[in-house]
């Protein structure tokens, strides 16, 4: 799936430009129900690849059109509360999948069972496939006119001089995908090797890997409102360096192999001040990109982020070997560390919000 979405995620940003973003959105739900179905009904590992390459265009087809009709239904320098929610809600929903995975573990029995992993990845088919028709209902017509435009263009169309983007808006927007290169590298690294983590060094069960999850999406969206406020007064981009510092201490943490009661909470801080920040990061980008391009640019960064999360999850199998987590984590640790260089580089570029 990986694979298949980035492969479409540019292209489907350059359509999403060009032609109107509901209509994008329409066929990736088709191709999203598709796939849904397919998988649902696979019965080879043949199938169920190709059930999964259907699912990564639809996350490629979507991603960028989403975004962008988004981003011009809100108004431009006021856009991370509104994002902060929006993240809260989506965290929440990440969580309830967990959370049920626990319920029917406890049904159908707390063991890695084949059997019993498909019937639960049955249910979220069935929830996601629900949730994929909402997105017949968007429309073009209903975002936001020159309100929801890049700041600078608001400003240039005030004097009526032909609106150009000026040097440091340009770095603005390089620079975010820079960093989103550079941290994407490292949670490829160590991310997906949590769960293998907490089986192979700690024992754990199902149920405990899957509560854990779940915790860890709750707290992100809870932090991601707090740090929203904060960044208020202290400004996005130092709320953003912060987030990620913490987040890396609490990586580094992590490899020392602590106590299981320092541990959990230790992930579940890492996890949520990590991603709290995305409201910050994205309100940033949409606030300097025109909505001309705004699938373009929402699709380089689901590449820049996708294909090296996807490329270094290589890495990271490499790097972890006979169950060498520790080494893996440092490693992403520096990473993490280097992927804060370009947040620091946006501190004189980009100004507080106007609320």
């Amino acid at each position: 799936s990986g694979i298949a979405m980035t492969a479409i995620v540019f292209p489907a940003g350059i359509m999403a430009d060009k032609y109107p973003r509901q209509i994008m959105l329409r066929i990736s739900a088709i191709v999203g129900i598709i796939a849904m179905i397919t998988l649902a009904a696979a019965n080879s590992i043949f199938v169920i690849l190709i059930a999964m390459l259907l699912w990564g265009a639809f996350q490629g087809l979507a991603r960028p059109a989403f975004e962008s009709i988004l981003a011009d239904s809100l108004p431009s320098g006021n856009r991370s509360g509104i994002y902060a929610k929006q993240h809260l809600v989506r965290q929440i929903a990440m969580a309830s999948g967990p959370f049920l995975n626990v319920f029917l573990f406890l049904i159908l029995g707390d063991v890695w069972d084949i059997s019993i992993l498909k019937s639960v990845m049955l249910i979220g088919i069935i929830i996601s496939l629900i949730s994929t028709f909402t997105l017949f209902f968007f429309r073009d017509d209903r975002s936001m006119g020159s309100e929801s435009e890049a700041l600078l263009h608001q400003e240039n169309s005030e004097t009526g001089k032909k609106p150009i983007l000026s040097k440091k808006a340009k770095r603005v927007p390089i620079l975010l995908v820079i960093s989103d290169i550079i941290v994407g590298m490292g949670a490829g690294m160590s991310i997906k090797f949590f769960p293998v983590f907490f089986r192979s060094i700690y024992q754990m069960q199902p149920i405990s890997v899957q509560m854990i999850m779940g915790s860890t999406a709750i707290f992100t969206g809870i932090l991601g409102i707090m740090i929203q406020r904060f960044s208020v007064k202290k400004g996005r981009v130092e709320m953003i360096f912060v987030v990620k510092f913490l987040a890396t201490i609490c990586l580094i943490a992590i490899g020392f192999y602590p106590a299981v009661i320092l541990l959990i909470p230790l992930f579940v801080m890492r996890g949520s001040l990590m991603n709290a920040a995305h409201p910050l990061s994205r309100s940033i980008l949409m606030d300097v990109i025109p909505k001309k391009n705004r699938g373009k640019w929402n699709s380089v960064e689901t590449v820049a982020w996708g294909l090296f999360w996807n490329a270094s999850a290589v890495i990271g199998g490499f790097l972890i070997g006979d169950n060498n987590f520790q080494r893996c984590f440092f490693i992403t640790a520096g990473i993490y560390l280097v992927g804060t260089i370009p947040i620091l580089m946006l501190i004189p570029l980009v100004n507080k919000e106007t609320k």
